[in-house]
């Protein structure tokens, strides 16, 4: 679900994206050569955020969002309502939420860490669930008294100064609490405050969560961070991304966060960042993103706000149930606004037929052989080779 916006924004989406083509398998037999162009600092292939809010650049707001490594230390309310009372035992709710701990961790290579404590008692809200707007198109400010009532009457039973920020979770009988928005603070207002401390940041689940459990915790989380939504506001919903990363389809088959915004998180090291900004070709061997350690991504920045990136996805760990596997190619766009396509994957299989259960994008992933070319900047990226370590590409630019 999206962040809720401080001011409410129109949405648009187009969808356009570069051809991709199959080569013959003996065209790139001899052994990659190495690229004419001088290495160059990833830096040079961040791209500047535009847009003021969740984006694609790469420096996030330290302001606005919080530190995406180290340890968030996270309280769980359960609330329940005048019209809408729990009674069952917290502990079946606290379960739905405990594998974001490991899910996190895994996805970060260990370097973000949700420290989840639960206060286990049922808080009653002070107005009955219907009130909160949540089915009628929730603003920034009925969700922002969602969170001041749920934290107000949770007060005397915990001290808000011991955490970075918090979890909402409501009894299964408030059917009219639907859905699960982030609550970002406007740092202009004087918010929420309890014990002394400003809770800047939450997740506010709905009914949702007993459909897409802890990884529902992964993508309201990945927004506090500053990751936008790559799911389409309008249009076809997963047009954009399909099944990759939980910031898309967060049922999808291979949810692992993308090379790229685990470079924005300050999960993968610059070092481990191949970039090609000028006129040039350069060759680069791809770890999978699955795992720890090796380079992670290759990114041709083509302008300004955009960018190629290729990286090795395969089929284990967070992504085991993926529909395909190779190389994955996408734009990156960071002065796209969140839910218009600010990351497109190129399908490297445009004309197979998905089996059931996935989609067509779910089979995009590029191998050995195939080459994609940007058609307008003629930017180019050839898969040379593939196997159990990883990917082998060669980024051109002419």
């Amino acid at each position: 679900m999206p962040a809720l916006p401080i001011r409410l924004r129109s949405l648009t989406a187009a969808l356009v994206l570069g051809s991709s083509l199959t080569v013959p398998a003996n065209a790139n037999a001899a052994a990659p050569t190495p690229g004419h162009r001088p290495a160059v600092p990833a830096s040079a292939c961040a791209l500047p955020g535009k847009t003021g809010w969740t984006d694609e650049g790469h420096a996030t707001d330290p302001v606005q969002f919080q530190p995406s490594t180290g340890t968030r230390r996270v309280l769980t309310l359960f609330v329940d309502f005048p019209d809408a009372r729990a009674t069952e035992p917290t502990d079946e709710y606290a379960a739905q939420l405990a594998p974001a701990a490991d899910w996190m961790r895994t996805a970060s290579y260990g370097r973000s860490r949700l420290s989840l404590t639960s206060l286990h008692r049922w808080i009653r809200m002070p107005a009955e669930s219907h009130t909160y707007g949540f089915e009628r198109g929730l603003t920034f400010e009925t969700h922002e008294k969602y969170v001041r009532d749920a934290i107000e009457s949770a007060d005397p039973y915990a001290d808000f100064s011991r955490y970075d920020m918090v979890y909402v979770v409501p009894t299964r009988a408030a059917s009219a609490i639907s859905f699960s928005p982030t609550y970002l603070y406007d740092p202009h207002t004087p918010g929420v405050t309890a014990d002394g401390t400003r809770l800047k940041w939450g997740v506010t689940f709905g009914q949702d969560l007993w459909r897409w459990g802890h990884k529902v915790v992964a993508h309201e989380t990945g927004h506090t961070f500053g990751l936008p939504d790559l799911y389409s506001f309008t249009g076809p919903t997963h047009q954009y991304v399909g099944g990759w990363d939980v910031m898309g389809n967060i049922a999808g088959h291979a949810p692992q966060y993308l090379g790229w915004h685990t470079w924005k998180l300050g999960w993968t090291r610059d070092a481990q960042v191949a970039c090609l900004d000028a006129s040039g070709h350069r060759a680069v061997r791809l770890t999978p993103v699955e795992r720890p350690g090796g380079t992670k991504i290759a990114v041709l920045r083509t302008g300004e706000t955009t960018a190629y990136v290729a990286e090795s996805r395969r089929r284990e760990g967070i992504d085991r149930g993926a529909c395909s596997a190779g190389v994955l190619i996408y734009k990156v766009d960071s002065a796209t606004p969140t839910g218009e396509g600010p990351i497109r994957v190129v399908n490297g299989k445009p004309s197979e037929t998905p089996p059931a259960g996935c989609t067509a994008l779910d089979l995009a992933a590029h191998t050995s052989g195939q080459i994609f070319t940007d058609p307008d900047s003629g930017a180019r990226i050839e898969v040379l080779a593939g196997g159990d370590a990883g990917d082998v590409v060669r980024l051109r630019m002419p």
